[in-house]
């Protein structure tokens, strides 16, 4: 007699087995009408799934109770989707298409497949996407059974795609995988799987049918809206020396309400991508010669970056902290005491040994080379993966007194990462990027308000940006997990100052057991954009690991020494990936104390270059970034190509103008201009200075 324990804690007894649809009838009619699916034990389960234990489950709907989006729903959705992709590209292009590989995703999913006869084109997408809504429409139920192995596999083998016999097989543990890799490993004959199961979107032997472990929506008509969106190349388990397959992706919401809106977004998405402006603009480059990854900065790009960093470091400032500068590399040893290598080698670049090891080591290989690297056996230098061992050894490099805390190091730090190449997108994933990076050293007792300092620093200076809208993420460990380092009442005392400061911010934030970090708890800041979309930007994590790693101590009011906590605090995090963000949040029309021009002036004719270039040369001695365009085109022609830059504020300028000492203002987005009278000059330059001085986020000279 199982029974059923419900997220709000009640219970439910049943006489017998029961499917997660039953319990959800048992609670309401419209919970019935409304569920997706179910979390049975923490797995997302069908609802023809049959509970005969005790258990605790979550009923899926589309939507949870704050009205947003459901993420189980939207998987449920999404895999869902992809079985009615293929079937629809199986009747529109040929039933000879081999289907490989097709999961959900965080935006949609996607389907590998092979198309012997001809390949699939976008030219096909209408007819796929008519067939999609036609299968929707029709309702169809997602039935799952199952097959004996032996069944399942012969089945497979006689339907001749090899693909699908590859996923049989490693389900089941068998040929397909080596036995060592970790997967192998860990299924044992006794654990590994006896069935293989299956879903016909209809009824079985009657209706498309396809491999897959599921779990689905009830029936094809509670996917709500779902569309075909491009296609891409792809390779069988992402070995390009494998088969090559084409990916279709595709996406699916609970409503068609939510698709459109989606595709709006993608749209706005589209026109303000960052690699598209940050070109047009000519705010950073990249180039081959230098190596994927690798930022080129140019002057305007750099203005940008150098403004924010001016701004961070005046209210760092403030706040007390010291600047410090660390070199790029460091000896592996740093790393090995860390915890930085070898544990995350593949996404660091290689270490460099010194040549004379090299030179004593002979003819020894490129592996035995590796693994005595790794052993420890040979030393040698790191491209730094991250800044905290550095200002851990400043730290440590003087005796400290309990009078000397908080000691606040702050530094932008530039480290490396070896990503894959096809993870790499323009600014947001790089493989050098420079950190706003700070560390606080600071007694237990200081925690509180330290933790309460760098939420307030993230917060103003998201505030400045017209980032107001974000929420706040509090990790914090888990209570059944044994990965974390430290006594529990330390725990105890950071989880609390990281909830009371998250409190404090005024800003919706949720707690997440398991999100903390090995050595810590974390908050975490997550940003919605303009047009919607979410970014982790900025994070703040206490630490009580990497003091004990490097033996730290301060000597306390007892005269005896103590252990210091550390907080690790970036506002930008990446400001490669905060500059990507920025220029797509802005689109490219920065206030104007960022913008790498802010003020362009414009002579009606020859007969004003003389003004204009005293108009230019007044903005300048106020610090103005001014350019004065004496070119002989005609005026028009001058706005259009300034407006394209995206420049605040334009200043025609001719002989009217001169008698009067005044300009023509031209505020981007419209402003100014035509029957606009003049402004005097002294005014605009006070008025567009005091702008530039308080960071204002709007025109305020418009």
């Amino acid at each position: 007699m199982p029974r059923i324990t419900l997220p709000d804690g009640k219970t439910k007894d049943f006489s017998g087995p029961v499917t997660a649809r039953e319990v959800a009838a048992s609670i309401g009619p419209r919970l019935a009408r409304d569920a997706l699916g179910a979390k049975i034990d923490g797995e997302l389960r069908d609802l023809s799934a049959v509970i005969d234990h005790d258990a605790k489950i979550a009923i899926v709907t589309p939507k949870k109770r704050d009205g947003a989006p459901d993420p189980d729903a939207l998987f449920l959705i999404r895999h869902s989707a992809a079985h009615v992709m293929a079937e629809a590209i199986q009747d529109v292009v040929g039933k000879d298409v081999q289907l490989a590989y097709g999961p959900p995703t965080d935006t949609g999913f996607f389907y590998d497949m092979h198309a012997p006869g001809r390949p699939i084109t976008a030219g096909d997408f209408e007819k796929i996407n008519v067939r999609m809504a036609e299968i929707v429409k029709e309702d169809r139920a997602f039935t799952r059974y199952e097959q004996s192995a032996e069944q399942g596999l012969a089945r497979l083998r006689a339907e001749g795609n090899k693909y699908k016999v590859d996923n049989a097989e490693r389900a089941l543990g068998r040929s397909a995988l080596r036995a060592d890799t970790p997967a192998a490993a860990n299924v044992g004959s006794e654990s590994r799987p006896t069935h293989l199961s299956f879903y016909a979107t209809g009824v079985p032997g009657t209706n498309w049918e396809d491999l897959c472990r599921g779990p689905h929506v009830p029936s094809t008509g509670r996917i709500g809206a779902a569309k075909v969106m491009s296609l891409a190349s792809s390779y069988w388990h992402g070995d390009e020396n494998s088969d090559r397959l084409t990916r279709v992706y595709g996406t699916a919401f609970a409503t068609k309400e939510e698709l459109d809106a989606y595709l709006a977004q993608l749209e706005q998405a589209r026109e303000r991508d960052h690699r598209v402006i940050g070109r047009h603009l000519r705010l950073f480059h990249i180039d081959e010669d230098v190596g994927q990854g690798l930022i080129l900065w140019t002057p305007a790009g750099s203005i940008v970056r150098q403004e924010l960093q001016n701004f961070v470091t005046a209210e760092l400032v403030k706040r007390g902290y010291q600047q410090v500068f660390t070199p790029h590399i460091g000896k592996l040893g740093l790393y090995r005491t860390s915890g930085h290598f070898p544990y995350y080698a593949d996404s660091q670049f290689p270490p460099l040994i010194e040549r004379q090891t090299l030179e004593a080591l002979g003819a020894c290989s490129c592996a035995d080379l590796a693994n005595r690297v790794r052993g420890g056996e040979i030393d040698g230098y790191l491209l730094k993966p991250m800044n905290c061992p550095h200002h851990i050894k400043i730290f440590a490099s003087a005796p400290r007194s309990y009078r000397d805390m908080p000691v606040r190091l702050a530094e932008f730090g530039t480290v490396y990462r070896w990503e894959q190449s096809g993870e790499l997108s323009g600014l947001t994933r790089v493989r050098s990027f420079t950190v706003d990076d700070a560390h606080l050293f600071c007694t237990e007792d200081q925690v509180p308000a330290e933790v309460q300092g760098c939420l307030e620093l993230v917060k103003i200076i998201f505030g400045v940006l017209g980032m107001r809208d974000y929420r706040v993420r509090v990790g914090l460990r888990d209570p059944d997990s044994n990965k974390y380092t430290g006594p529990a009442e330390a725990w105890d005392k950071a989880e609390a100052a990281c909830r009371d400061a998250a409190k404090s911010l005024g800003v919706a934030f949720s707690e997440e057991a398991g999100e903390a970090a090995f050595y810590g708890p974390k908050i975490d800041f997550i940003v919605k954009d303009v047009i919607g979309r979410e970014w982790q930007l900025g994070t703040v994590q206490v630490d009580y690991n990497l003091p004990v790693r490097f033996d730290l101590s301060y000597i306390g009011p007892d005269n005896r020494p103590h252990r210091p906590v550390m907080i690790h605090r970036a506002p930008f995090g990446s400001m490669e990936r905060f500059c990507g963000v920025l220029i797509e949040h802005f689109a490219g029309a920065f206030p104007t104390w960022l913008a790498p021009e802010q003020v362009r002036v414009l002579p009606i004719s020859e007969k004003s270059h003389g003004y204009a270039a005293r108009v230019e040369s007044a903005l300048r001695e106020r610090g103005v970034r001014v350019t004065a365009d004496l070119a002989n085109d005609r005026i028009q022609g001058k706005i259009k190509a300034a407006t394209e830059w995206k420049i605040p504020y334009l200043l025609v300028v001719g002989p009217r103008d001169e008698e009067q000492n005044a300009v023509s203002v031209r505020a981007r987005g419209g402003g100014g201009g035509g029957d606009t009278p003049p402004v005097p000059l002294d005014r605009f330059i006070a008025g567009v200075v005091r702008e530039i001085g308080t960071k204002a986020a709007g025109l305020t000279m418009a």
